[in-house]
């Protein structure tokens, strides 16, 4: 026996040539483990089934009932559990597929309202332009009326008409219907 071995209490001493009491058991305890009847798995209450187990709690301590109610507790909590996630994961697909959907009408109708307002604005572009060309026409005829009427106060106030005042009108009554249109 070692030093080590005789401080620690070592409980199996030192047999002459290497015999120990217990390799000739090795045999019978395999041969006992192996003789054993495996565990049937239809009944077997580690199937990770959900299902309640039908068995009757026969034979059972006070303990051991405990433990299996808190089981079988349990397998229908997580049970509950996986239903309420498998609920609330349908609710967020249903949410991801409306807001899909809203998102989708919302684009479209952006879409509308920025053609909308392209056409608006071509239409402002060309109504501007239209506009410039209207107010030069105007300023063209006042200018012309008024070249009109100081010829036309010249004519009264001069005593003899001259030929050249009476052709320069006639010239810019020609020119009026030009301007207007």
């Amino acid at each position: 026996m070692l030093a080590s071995e005789s401080l620690l209490g070592f409980p199996f001493p030192d047999f002459e040539g290497g015999f120990t009491p217990w390799e000739n058991l090795e045999d019978d305890l395999f041969s006992s483990f192996q003789s054993q009847p495996s565990p049937d798995p239809v009944n077997s209450n580690n199937s990770g089934s959900d299902e309640p187990s039908n068995q009757p709690l026969v034979g059972l301590s006070a303990m051991d009932e405990r433990k299996q109610r808190r089981k079988e507790s349990n397998r229908e909590s997580a049970k509950r559990s996986r239903m309420r996630k498998q609920k609330h994961l349908e609710g967020l697909r249903n949410q991801v597929n409306r807001l899909r959907f809203e998102n989708r009408d919302i684009a479209n109708r952006l879409n509308t309202v920025n053609h909308h307002s392209h056409l608006i604005r071509r239409d402002n572009d060309r109504l501007r332009s239209e506009s410039v060309l209207l107010r030069q026409r105007l300023s063209n005829i006042r200018r012309f009326l008024v070249l009109r009427h100081l010829q036309h106060q010249r004519l009264l106030t001069s005593p003899l008409p001259c030929n050249n005042s009476l052709s320069s009108l006639y010239e810019v009554n020609e020119q009026l219907p030009s301007l207007i249109a």
